[in-house]
């Protein structure tokens, strides 16, 4: 194990990394320090929650249309107010990790996943719009839903900075 100093003399910023070297932190990434709750009860909760959100995102690997890093996200947040561990686990995936640190850290996401992202809901959201629902209010919430998610993505999601 790995003892991390997070703020000089602070002993409340300390905490353990368990076999994560990669996420050594310096002193303004206190946003990856766990919050976690004062009631075991609740911090249960939190976790047993975080490990469904997990599966969740799981299934959405392999099922073609169901999100997966919505629930990864939704994930780390319980984690971060339950278990360390878990939540450096979590940030350790090699796959999910840097996004879910960058989205944490508020650093913004590749322009290319950004472009992407845009182009899976233009595609998916038309085609379910002009081809694959036929109630008509159906197809304008969809539409709406789909226009909502587009302006976030393009207006409000940052673009990772090239430094």
């Amino acid at each position: 194990m790995t003892q991390i100093m997070g703020g000089g003399s602070n002993s409340a910023l300390d905490y353990k990394v368990w076999n994560y070297p990669t996420l050594a932190m310096k002193k303004d990434q206190s946003v990856h320090i766990a919050n976690k709750a004062k009631n075991p009860l609740v911090r249960i909760i939190w976790i047993t929650v975080g490990c469904f959100l997990i599966g969740l995102g799981a299934i959405g690997v392999l099922v073609p249309g169901m999100p997966t890093t919505v629930f990864l996200v939704l994930a780390a947040a319980c984690f971060i107010r339950s278990s360390q561990e878990l939540y450096d686990w979590l940030l350790a995936n090699k796959t999910f990790g840097p996004y879910l640190k960058n989205y944490r850290e508020g650093a913004g996401i590749p322009i290319k996943t950004k472009i992407v992202a845009l182009a899976l809901i233009v595609v998916f959201v038309g085609y379910a719009v002009l081809h694959a629902l036929e109630i008509t209010e159906v197809r304008i919430l969809v539409g709406l839903v789909g226009l909502i998610g587009f302006w976030y993505v393009y207006f409000k999601v940052p673009v990772e900075r090239a430094d």
